[in-house]
């Protein structure tokens, strides 16, 4: 019984010590020249997915993504019906409602995010329920690098509410979310914790690879 208590209590102290021992030793600092320049790269190489992760960093115990997100006008509020759903060969997810049409959204499985509106401003809609919707693919940017395992589809029961420049928004984990309607544009950074690194470890944007 002794020796299992001791090998038990090397077990306990061990462990710590090696989540410890991987975390980062300083600051990390994510500089406005990062931004602008994994922004820029976006749009030199045409990129169509607005959503542009900086970087995945390893924490220890968990891992912490910081994106840039660049989103332009919508002209009307954006829509999404169940028409769109079929060409989509990912698993349904959250409820069936046929015929059912409204603003697009997304929900997060496992990352929460912290939005940090930098410019602009736009309708911002949160809570409610998914309709209509599909899983991202296992091997897609959205689930590798992104956001995780996520349920894009139909939002409703929804609230609305306008953000502008200056504004902070917390969004936890499995929260519907998206914008309704964006006069001009807006640009935010999203801080997402990534407690079960379902994220590409050590990711660096392209854009900032010299």
């Amino acid at each position: 019984m002794r020796k299992v208590l001791q090998l038990l209590a090397m077990a306990v102290v061990a462990w710590p010590a090696g989540v410890w021992a991987q975390a980062p030793k300083d600051g990390i600092v994510i500089s406005g020249e990062d931004v602008k320049a994994v922004l820029k790269y976006a749009v030199d190489t045409k990129r169509t997915t607005v959503d542009n992760t900086i970087r995945v960093i390893d924490m220890g115990a968990y891992q912490l993504s910081v994106a840039v997100v660049h989103r332009g006008p919508t002209g009307r509020p954006a829509e999404a019906g169940a028409a769109a759903a079929p060409a989509n060969p990912q698993p349904a997810c959250g409820e069936a409602r046929p015929g059912v049409t409204g603003p697009g959204g997304i929900a997060h499985d496992d990352t929460a995010e912290t939005y940090i509106v930098i410019s602009g401003s736009a309708t911002l809609i949160t809570g409610g329920i998914v309709v209509n919707g599909r899983r991202s693919a296992p091997d897609s940017e959205v689930t590798t690098i992104l956001n995780g395992p996520s349920c894009t589809g139909t939002m409703v029961g929804y609230t609305s509410r306008e953000v502008k420049e200056g504004d902070i928004i917390v969004i936890p984990e499995r929260v519907p979310h998206g914008f309704s309607m964006i006069a001009d544009h807006v640009t935010y950074l999203s801080v997402r914790p990534d407690l079960k690194k379902v994220l590409q470890k050590g990711y660096v944007n392209p854009g900032l690879k010299k």
